[in-house]
């Protein structure tokens, strides 16, 4: 049997780097816009909604040029690809969000940081094995 470690290859290493660098920015986009709508009074599953909208743009054009360097510009199917691997992890995430706030009474300002925990590493796991395999 192999060891972990003989599963996991430099180039694995460095495209988790790159995804963890796009996703710090991904971040970003999608909690300005998640607390943008807050403030604006949209209630907090609805600017999480559209935060996952924005964000999983983001996300698809630079996974596209920067992490996975797919050749020939982007395409309809693999942001299709993209957008469904990230719904799996929104609805991960909005499921535990919904179970943080309403369950636990946890903060709907702190929430989505801990479900960041759960979805960042799903959401690699995902684009790299299907969305830009």
């Amino acid at each position: 049997m192999k060891a972990p470690a003989e599963f996991i290859s430099g180039k694995d290493i460095a495209q988790f780097i790159k995804f963890g660098a796009v996703g710090i920015s991904n971040t970003a986009i999608s909690l300005a816009v998640y607390y943008l709508c807050l403030f604006m009074g949209i209630q907090y599953l609805a600017a999480n909604t559209l935060a996952f909208i924005i964000s999983v743009t983001n996300a698809y054009y630079w996974n596209h040029r920067f992490v996975f360097k797919k050749e020939g510009g982007l395409s309809l199917k693999s942001y299709l690809k993209t957008f469904a691997s990230y719904g799996v992890t929104f609805l991960v995430s909005t499921a535990l969000m919904a179970a943080l706030v309403q369950g636990l009474g946890a903060s709907e300002k702190l929430a989505p940081l801990a479900c960041l925990c759960v979805t960042i590493p799903m959401n690699f796991l995902l684009n790299k094995f299907w969305s830009f395999k």
